[in-house]
């Protein structure tokens, strides 16, 4: 989908995202790893082989907030007050939790991206996407990603 319509201040491009259930800088250290990138410019025009192609990935992470208001807990201390009792629930009408996401890019050499309809290595880069997702949501210990196969 597009990357700006998913969350406004990202780019207008099409883009790969899932839902990262790992803590925070962990999608920073498995493409560390995985392409041996000793933290210099880790997320940005990351290179790789697909097809004999040199194709460029990068990264976003955001963050997307559900907020939900708790309406019985405001009914019943608005309740309480009426009747000339303290607020009970005060600070517990609304929660929010938050959800983050890894937003992924792919370009070509020619500053293509991968991921359109019409761009010829669309489907291999959504299937290499699919399992770069598996395994960073499976691996554990990145440093034994230093010794598989490179993609």
């Amino acid at each position: 989908m597009q990357a700006r319509k998913f969350q406004k201040q990202m780019p207008r491009e099409t883009a790969f995202i899932f839902k990262d259930s790992k803590d925070a800088e962990e999608f920073y250290n498995y493409i560390n790893k995985k392409y041996n990138l000793n933290n210099i410019d880790v997320g940005y025009n990351v290179p790789f082989e697909l097809e004999g192609q040199t194709l460029y990935l990068s990264y976003h992470e955001a963050e997307r907030t559900d907020k939900n208001v708790n309406l019985p807990l405001a009914l019943i201390d608005a309740k309480r007050e009426s009747n000339g009792n303290s607020r009970l629930f005060e600070g517990n009408y609304s929660n929010r939790t938050g959800h983050w996401y890894i937003i992924l890019t792919v370009f070509d050499e020619d500053i293509k991206n991968c991921l359109l309809d019409k761009h010829p290595l669309r489907e291999k880069t959504i299937e290499y996407l699919k399992d770069l997702k598996q395994e960073y949501l499976t691996t554990q210990n990145y440093e034994a990603l230093l010794f598989t196969k490179k993609s």
